[in-house]
């Protein structure tokens, strides 16, 4: 049978889908482009934002008007968060959440056997070790993202995450070993450690972040290590000490901000103020030589007032930060925040991403632009119209005119052409 696989959202969802197809793969699927025709199409959901909701709704219609025959299977945050309403989704034939991903086969199976619809999303419970198949591969990619933590005890005020993905919990550092030594052997040169809750990795045990990044620096084969989104106040002295200690560590740190207002990051339940996150930003330059800082940023948030708005886009600006992603408040049903009083009109929201965007996007010229000049060694990813592309330790993509190549090259920076330098071999 062909299984194919549809993944909206974030990195952990995407290193889930690889595990769910080799586990599919070790009972004899053959896993298939989702553009294809397949026997299975396995969509797994997003529900950070009800944007997320509806691409998930639409892409579980979609396939199942596609391939009417196939067996269409939900799976992910949506109906972990909402099994009830994802229930109503009748086009679905398998609903579970993410807690059962390693089940998809036995699922799958059951259907094919009883031809009768399967709803069954097993709730996330304090106290839950962290659980999920290993990785070996990761298609079509030179990086590997691997799951290291699941889970958030944070519960910001617009955020359903806690609910979708349970508390905070850990993979033993036995395990990532384990998995680590694996995409060695298939010839990764790069790991991409990633988590819901990345920075509180560890918690309530005695290994940290840095234990993580150094086991996985251990391997010769592996040439960087890579760390996916962080949260603020989980970022000690110790930590960025560590860190920097450990040469294979890529200088690039994405900072969850969300406002660079003090009162809108208080109504966000956010657990930092502005000063203290600058406070970081500066300690995170000293301690690494050619950093970059790239967050996220929310505008319109239940009560933000434009000079609140003007005093976080004014925050960016000082920071500077390499690149942002500007994303408008979107209310989720279940959050404190959603019943916020002064909620922002839409059209405003989009104003105000807008000229954020346009202020984040004149900051990240000028660091392509100050990249020129520099000798950087480039991790190739793909070729595309005559050029090989791929990122250098700090994440800034380049793009070289030549056949197509492979691994980590070393090249001089001598442009700039849209959101990529430009770089010559050496």
């Amino acid at each position: 049978m062909k299984a194919a696989f549809y993944t909206l959202g974030c990195k952990v969802n995407q290193y889930e889908s690889q595990a769910m197809a080799q586990n599919l793969e070790s009972h004899g699927f053959l896993i298939s482009d989702h553009t294809e025709d397949a026997d299975v199409y396995i969509i797994n959901s997003c529900t950070v934002t009800a944007e997320s909701d509806r691409k998930t709704r639409q892409a579980v219609r979609r396939f199942k008007k596609n391939h009417p025959d196939s067996i269409v299977v939900l799976t992910g945050c949506m109906p972990q968060a909402f099994p009830e309403i994802s229930g109503k989704l009748d086009e679905a034939d398998i609903i579970i959440g993410n807690k059962s991903n390693r089940l998809i086969f036995e699922y799958i199976n059951q259907y094919i056997s009883n031809r009768g619809r399967i709803i069954a999303v097993d709730e996330h419970k304090t106290g839950d070790a962290f659980s999920g198949d290993c990785i070996s591969s990761f298609r079509e990619r030179t990086r590997a993202n691997v799951k290291i933590e699941d889970g958030c005890n944070r519960f910001c005020s617009y955020c359903i995450i806690p609910y979708a993905r349970g508390r905070v919990r850990s993979k033993p550092l036995e395990e990532l070993k384990n998995e680590i030594a694996a995409l060695e052997k298939n010839g990764f040169s790069e790991i991409v450690l990633v988590g819901i809750n990345l920075s509180a990795y560890g918690m309530g045990t005695d290994y940290n972040i840095v234990d993580a990044v150094r086991l996985a620096a251990s391997f010769e084969g592996i040439k960087r290590v890579r760390l996916g989104s962080l949260e603020p106040d989980h970022i000690t002295d110790e930590i960025i000490s560590g860190l920097a200690e450990i040469p294979e560590f890529c200088p690039q740190l994405h900072i969850s901000l969300q406002s660079g207002c003090d009162s809108t990051l208080k109504r966000m339940n956010r657990h930092y103020n502005s000063a203290e996150y600058f406070e970081l930003c500066q300690k995170l330059r000293n301690a690494f030589d050619d950093t970059t800082i790239t967050t996220d940023i929310m505008v319109g948030f239940p009560g933000e007032t434009n000079k609140d708005f003007l005093s976080s886009l004014e925050f960016a600006q000082k920071v500077g930060f390499e690149k942002v992603h500007v994303f408008p408040y979107s209310i989720r049903p279940g959050t404190p925040a959603a019943k916020m009083p002064d909620q922002i009109e839409k059209s405003e929201k989009e104003r105000r991403a807008s000229l954020m965007s346009d202020a984040c996007d004149k900051i990240r010229n000028k660091f392509l632009e100050s990249q020129v000049g520099k000798t950087v060694d480039i991790l190739i990813e793909e070729y595309h119209d005559g050029f090989s592309q791929g990122y250098t330790a700090n994440y800034t993509p380049v793009k070289i005119p030549c056949e197509n190549i492979h691994g980590i090259v070393k090249a001089e920076i001598v442009g700039v052409d849209g959101d990529f330098c430009v770089g010559e071999l050496i």
